[in-house]
């Protein structure tokens, strides 16, 4: 019986020492962000599925409200604050003062502390003879207490810019972010009535 005792302290403690030196090192989601930029290229000839294409807008989707969350819980005037502005400005082909006016005002008056995109999906849509790429989703917020506050329907526009000196690779830039879709005139004229 004292055999066996010993046995198993001998076991538990060899499983113990074991454990603790089988550490992961996992990259933390403040790492991750602080290394996100939008200067990724991705080769064309890997884009032929739209599968893809949503597994690339779906990702920059999530970054930017990342990044979007991060630089609200900050005081926004720090040096951090104006790289993490920057650096969520990269994600867009033009950005104006008025780009992030609509997401901030939405995630700061519900006191978003953290974000999850669901459901993306990406369509075109056809305005005069151009051709318009959208993806449509579902973004949950949380509060700091990692409590849900809603699931909201979203829509963006995105545009794929080849790179220069190369037709093979493209760079993502969004148009316009929390869009609503175009609002297509209706062939009928409203007539007069009596």
């Amino acid at each position: 019986m004292k055999i066996i005792n010993n046995f198993l302290i001998f076991a538990l403690l060899f499983l113990a020492l074991v454990s603790c030196n089988n550490k992961k090192t996992e990259i933390s989601d403040l790492d991750k962000l602080r290394n996100s930029n939008n200067t990724k290229t991705y080769p064309a000839v890997q884009m032929d599925s739209a599968q893809a294409i949503n597994l690339i807008t779906r990702q920059k989707v999530q970054e930017l409200l990342d990044l979007s969350t991060l630089y609200l819980s900050g005081n926004r005037n720090t040096e951090i604050d104006t790289v993490i502005y920057s650096q969520m400005q990269s994600y867009f082909h033009k950005p104006d003062s008025l780009t992030f006016k609509k997401l901030f005002r939405e995630l700061d008056s519900l006191k978003v502390k953290s974000v999850k995109v669901n459901n993306l999906e990406v369509y075109k849509d056809f305005y005069n003879k151009d051709t318009l790429d959208f993806a449509k989703f579902s973004v949950e917020y949380f509060d700091n207490k990692n409590r849900s506050l809603g699931s909201f329907e979203k829509n963006a526009q995105y545009i794929l810019v080849s790179t220069p000196n190369t037709n093979r690779e493209f760079r993502f830039f969004f148009l316009d972010f929390y869009s609503n879709p175009l609002l297509k005139k209706d062939s009928i004229s409203v007539g007069v009535t009596k």
